[in-house]
């Protein structure tokens, strides 16, 4: 994408997308042909391998030295991990992840820390981080995305997505119904903050959420064809990312509701639901709350009123220096009451225009096998009320949730937003 009317500069690092079936047995002449190193670090796990029969062998047979490093069941894409990833990779040239979600993350982190090739032979399309050059990673207990290398080889074999188990599809659908919110804030924070933002970036995003749309009632059946569209409408919106250099393209307030749920769930010793079925949640809560907001008439704005006492208490003392350190200025600084009225009315435009009813993404949530209630992704009433509540001051990050505090006088009712 040159010469765009954005005057950013987009780059990728892809060489090659490699989606169709059969393509596990063609794994080793897809990495040879787009000159991926012979001496490669794979990564996976249990239950990824099994969805990979014979990839090692494969690989082996076909010239490739390898190591391996194979989990039990990576749940938790902690930074440590990724650490020991990169030490792992000193001696080979190249990191293949097989699998998705967390193994992808730490092993896109190791890459970039390591300075090796990488590359993803994806087991299921529950995710949209294929092509991102983020990585969301746990360190003590607190969730951050850190700088990453984008892969330069994305294969999905359609013959293993589709077979794929059916949670794990609903969560990748659940992570692209996302980008409604993800999008919408992005648009409020170029209004409120001047922030950058690229038409064309967050068409790339819309396409390949149109696309999953297209197919909610195939998500869970076992259709080759429905899997492919919705994996290439994952990977479209990571590209989107690397484009627009954010995270905006595929990332809003319903991406941070869920981080914040991990974290305070992991704070406990207990372990959080598969990503893309919390963010397809907080989505709808995030969604009932942009349009109540939208429906308040002629609202009144002030100087930000958050009561950063009750903010510290919520998060604790484990994680009160990461808040401090994102809220030192708060983003709220960067905007004004005036700015917030003038622009009012866009603002309500675009919920209203951008996002679906409630009741339509509830509708189409359900047809795609989602959960659309805290209670289905193990968050309790209280831990759900906060998250849609608090989660603003986890980032340096303008979203529609963040400007709550500088509404004056409204009043709203959490349980209600939060679908209690």
């Amino acid at each position: 994408m040159q010469n765009c009317p954005c005057g950013q500069k987009h780059e990728c690092d892809i060489k090659d997308v490699a989606v169709g079936s059969g393509l596990l047995q063609q794994t080793a002449d897809i990495l040879k042909r787009n000159n991926f190193p012979s001496d490669i670090l794979v990564v996976a796990d249990n239950n990824t391998l099994k969805a990979a029969e014979g990839i090692l062998d494969i690989l082996q047979n076909n010239g490739f030295n390898i190591k391996t490093r194979i989990f039990d069941d990576l749940r938790v894409a902690e930074y440590e991990e990724a650490e020991n990833i990169a030490k792992l990779s000193a001696d080979v040239g190249g990191i293949l992840s097989v699998g998705t979600g967390s193994l992808n993350d730490i092993c896109r982190r190791a890459a970039f820390v390591a300075n090796k090739d990488f590359a993803i032979f994806a087991t299921a399309p529950s995710m949209d981080g294929f092509a991102s050059v983020t990585s969301p990673l746990t360190a003590n207990n607190f969730k951050i995305s850190y700088p990453a290398k984008q892969p330069s080889v994305i294969i999905g074999d359609t013959a293993i997505l589709a077979k794929a188990p059916a949670e794990l599809k609903s969560a990748g659908f659940g992570d692209m119904i996302a980008k409604y919110t993800a999008l919408v804030d992005w648009k409020i924070a170029k209004l409120t903050i001047g922030e950058p933002m690229c038409e064309r970036v967050a068409a790339v995003t819309k396409d390949g959420l149109m696309r999953a749309v297209s197919l909610a009632d195939k998500v869970t059946s076992e259709d080759e064809q429905a899997a492919e569209a919705i994996f290439e409408g994952l990977i479209l919106t990571g590209l989107a990312m690397k484009l627009g250099d954010t995270t905006r393209a595929a990332s809003g307030a319903e991406h941070v509701v869920s981080h914040f749920w991990e974290c305070k769930k992991l704070e406990q010793g207990l372990l959080s639901d598969f990503h893309g079925k919390k963010c397809g949640v907080a989505t709808l809560m995030c969604t009932r709350l942009y349009k109540e907001l939208a429906k308040i008439k002629n609202p009144v704005f002030v100087e930000d009123t958050t009561d950063w006492d009750k903010v510290y208490a919520v998060y604790g003392e484990n994680f009160r220096s990461e808040v401090e350190k994102y809220n030192t200025p708060t983003v709220t600084d960067e905007t004004s009451p005036e700015i917030l009225a003038s622009n009012r009315q866009e603002i309500c435009r675009i919920i209203n225009e951008e996002l679906p009813s409630v009741e339509e993404l509830t509708a189409l949530m359900k047809k795609a096998g989602c959960a659309t209630t805290a209670k289905e992704i193990g968050v309790t009433d209280e831990l759900a009320v906060l998250g849609l509540q608090y989660h603003p001051y986890m980032r340096h990050r303008m979203m529609m949730t963040r400007l709550v505090p500088m509404f004056d006088g409204i009043e709203i009712d959490w349980n209600t937003m939060a679908g209690i």
